[in-house]
């Protein structure tokens, strides 16, 4: 090996350490360990008894939610995060958190998508192209809403919650993999409290789906140099399933939180995609007609969701599965 090359070779090694040990983007400001959550029904998931017929161009929020855009305030900047972010209000008076960059467009099918089979989710729509007086024109600009009496009470732990091995638990980790969400963390997990008609409900969400849509190495001391967001191409390219081991199914996970697929089964995989399958390829194309996509871009991201939700209906002990 000549010099040039070890000295190459040095400094790819030290800079996979550097990037192994610390996390590039911006951390969010940490919850207060002791704030004390308040009590209420804890919801995860809600069974879609209209999947056929739910809208995932307008998604969660539906028409009425949507941004009245004939008036932008700035109120001000929200810190945290890898994408800039500015808390607004819009003609309607209704608060809302906008997203610049490129997590907007993932982040808006992303939540679609999950919001399809019955997680509940932040309520978000994008809009092509906003001015936010005073701090400039902005193209794919992702809104999510803040309304009133809804408070966000802390984050929920992935190694500890009422729903722990529940099939709808698993099938929320299939849905990260399937998205390529490789940003799984506590922190950008939320439960929001509200007053039901039936008392205080407590919904526990993912509040953070940025990091989707994109490719992300299994190879541990890689994944952070060779992962991407919201790069339909990376993503159409990437495994989903590796094989089916005993009933155990082995998942292409390259991302944080690894072990959290470590105990998926056929039944929980045969349980997600008995909801998934039931969505059309129109809907699903309006998940991502919704964000902004161009239309060679939609038809890469809702082939590749459409090619694992297969992977996952046609699942057999034994079978390896990964396509490249």
């Amino acid at each position: 090996m000549t010099w040039t090359k070890q000295i190459r070779t040095i400094v790819m090694l030290m800079l996979v350490m550097c990037m192994t040990a610390v996390d590039l983007s911006v951390a969010k400001p940490k919850p207060n360990k002791d704030k004390k959550v308040p009590s209420g029904t804890p919801v995860f998931w809600r069974r879609p008894v209209d999947i056929r017929n739910r809208d995932l161009f307008l998604g969660p929020g539906g028409s009425s939610m949507r941004p009245d855009l004939s008036r932008i305030e700035f109120i001000k900047e929200e810190k945290g995060g890898y994408s800039k972010k500015f808390r607004v209000r819009d003609g309607s008076g209704r608060e809302w958190v906008a997203k610049i960059g490129k997590e907007a467009q993932s982040e808006t099918s992303a939540v679609r998508l999950l919001w399809a089979v019955g997680y509940p989710t932040e309520i978000n729509y994008l809009e092509p192209r906003v001015t936010i007086p005073g701090k400039g024109t902005f193209t794919n600009v992702r809104f999510e809403a803040r309304p009133e009496g809804v408070k966000r009470v802390g984050e929920w732990k992935w190694s500890r919650n009422p729903f722990v091995q529940t099939p709808e638990f698993q099938g929320l980790k299939i849905m990260m993999a399937l998205i390529n969400n490789w940003d799984i963390k506590d922190s950008n997990n939320e439960m929001l409290h509200f007053r039901g008609r039936d008392g205080d409900v407590l919904v526990y969400i993912i509040s953070d789906l940025g990091a989707t849509f994109g490719h992300a190495s299994g190879t541990p001391l890689f994944w952070r140099i060779t992962r991407s967001r919201n790069n339909p191409k990376n993503y159409a390219n990437s495994n989903f399933l590796k094989k089916v081991k005993d009933n155990r199914v082995e998942i292409k996970y390259g991302g944080k939180n690894r072990g959290l697929f470590k105990n998926i089964n056929v039944d929980d995989a045969t349980w997600i995609a008995s909801w998934l399958s039931q969505l059309s390829d129109q809907q699903i194309r309006d998940a991502f007609r919704a964000a902004n996509y161009t239309p060679s871009e939609i038809n890469l991201l809702a082939g590749e969701v459409r090619q694992r939700t297969n992977e996952l209906v046609n699942l057999r002990p034994g079978e390896r599965i990964g396509r490249r």
